[in-house]
């Protein structure tokens, strides 16, 4: 009996003491904050480290000043975010720049850095703004020379030096050259962009024009996006673009900014924007966004477009088949964004469909004939286009030709034309402003349809090799 009182009155002092070296450790090792590290990227399928965990982005406020001469770039990155988890930690990409300084609402945060990675250690004191649920600021200021990528596929992206100016062109992952934040297209947030250039030159950014305002010969332009965008559509073109004002007829505005050497070559496609984006509503519902227009450069600042949200960037003047695949994304990838890029087809099948139904109105060749032809073009059968090989292949045709034969091939089997564009619509509708995956697609039809669709998806969406015509 003597042996076992010890035992009995020395256990929970034992524990006690456990618990109280745990949770000593875990304070140390956390800074102080009751919480976890959010995660390092969100393991996309082809881009892993691409994004980060714990918390949800709502409003980047992005203040620039650009040196034309010399293409150096100076920032501050105010961004408001809503935890999603108790953090101890979290992080942010960003390429190539120099960090000067971080605050985390208000008190200066501990910066490691690991290539593109931003790991940021709040201060103790700022511990219960970072529970979660609760929203918190981040103000990054940086500077340097912004850089340009190389993609898998060899086309360029990032900050990229026009001979003109720049441009920022983001997809996929070209938007940490030039802020930070959470770079992945699943974490959409409202954006004011300021950029301050010299004066003479235009800074077009995304959204409406909020100011412009010019003193010490620079002007500062602010732009404004209310709707939700992810990063790899915001863009900034810095140069001497010749920029025009205009309005839809409903009295949306379009605002359009040109190379002046592209100028004359434009106009004439540019002018046709009103009636493409109404003939896309009747098409698809409403748009989305609350301007319109497009950027247009030169052919030797990028071997491709992209359909940067309110207006697309060209590099020289678009012919009108361009024009309405990118103008088409407003609603398919813009609106309707991907939840990884695995799920990139449904931005570029959709608008290559919609290629598709402007060539049989307007240019009298019928969906089935384009249809056909993307059948016979063998480049189309190299893989699912769901399921790209690598990111090189990301933006490879089977993406394209063959997302929009899936789109066909759904249309053919509702046998219901109506129905169908109901469908197209009500897709849009329900995910309006957000993110959806091939599996929410796939189900969403199926749901509306009241079809059993999974022999076409096993042969067209997910087969490996090319089915019968049908």
């Amino acid at each position: 009996m003597d042996q076992r009182t010890p035992v009995r009155s020395a256990a929970p002092a034992t524990l006690l003491l456990a618990l109280l070296t745990l949770a000593t450790a875990c304070t140390t090792d956390t800074g102080g904050v009751r919480g976890t590290p959010g995660a390092a990227g969100l393991r996309d399928p082809y881009f892993p480290r691409l994004g980060n965990g714990g918390y949800d982005v709502t409003h980047y406020d992005l203040t620039l000043a650009v040196d034309a001469g010399s293409g150096l770039l100076r920032g501050t990155a105010e961004i408001t975010a809503r935890a999603t988890q108790d953090l101890s930690a979290f992080n942010l990409d960003l390429a190539g720049l120099d960090v000067g300084s971080v605050t985390v609402e208000g008190r200066p945060a501990a910066v490691n850095r690991a290539g593109s990675e931003l790991t940021l250690r709040p201060d103790n004191e700022v511990e219960d703004r970072l529970r979660k649920g609760r929203t918190f600021r981040t103000v990054v200021r940086y500077s340097g020379a912004p850089r340009t990528f190389t993609d898998a596929d060899g086309s360029k992206e990032g900050w990229v030096r026009t001979g003109r100016g720049s441009v920022a062109l983001g997809e996929p992952t070209g938007s940490m050259a030039w802020f930070p934040g959470n770079h992945h297209p699943s974490d959409k947030a409202s954006y004011d962009i300021r950029v301050t250039v010299p004066e003479g030159w235009s800074a077009v950014s995304n959204g409406e024009l909020a100011s412009r305002r010019t003193a010490g010969r620079r002007t500062t332009f602010h732009w404004r996006t209310r709707e939700p965008m992810a990063s790899y559509l915001a863009t900034v073109a810095v140069g001497r673009y010749t920029v025009k004002q205009s309005a839809t007829g409903d009295g949306m505005p379009v605002l359009t900014a040109v190379d002046p050497a592209a100028v004359s070559a434009s106009a004439a496609v540019l002018g046709r924007i009103p009636e493409v984006l109404r003939w896309a509503e009747q098409t698809f519902g409403p748009y989305p966004f609350a301007s319109a227009g497009a950027i247009v450069g030169l052919s030797k600042d990028s071997d491709y477009a992209l359909e940067t949200q309110n207006r697309p960037f060209f590099p020289g003047p678009p012919d009108i088949g361009l024009l309405v695949h990118e103008l088409a994304h407003q609603w398919f990838g813009n609106s309707v964004t991907p939840e990884s890029w695995q799920d990139m087809w449904l931005n570029e099948g959709f608008a290559t469909y919609a290629e598709w139904l402007w060539n049989e109105e307007h240019e009298g060749v019928p969906v089935r004939d384009s249809f056909d032809a993307a059948y016979e073009n063998d480049a189309n059968w190299a893989f699912p286009p769901g399921d790209p090989p690598s990111a090189a292949e990301l933006s490879g045709p089977p993406v394209y030709g063959r997302g929009a034969m899936v789109v066909h091939r759904i249309r053919q089997r509702m046998g219901d034309d109506e129905a169908f564009f109901a469908l197209v619509r009500g897709w849009l509708k329900a995910h309006r402003h957000g993110n959806a995956s091939t599996e929410d697609f796939t189900a969403y039809v199926e749901k509306e349809s009241g079809l059993d669709l999974t022999g076409l998806w096993d042969t067209w969406l997910n087969g490996r090799s090319r089915p019968a015509r049908g």
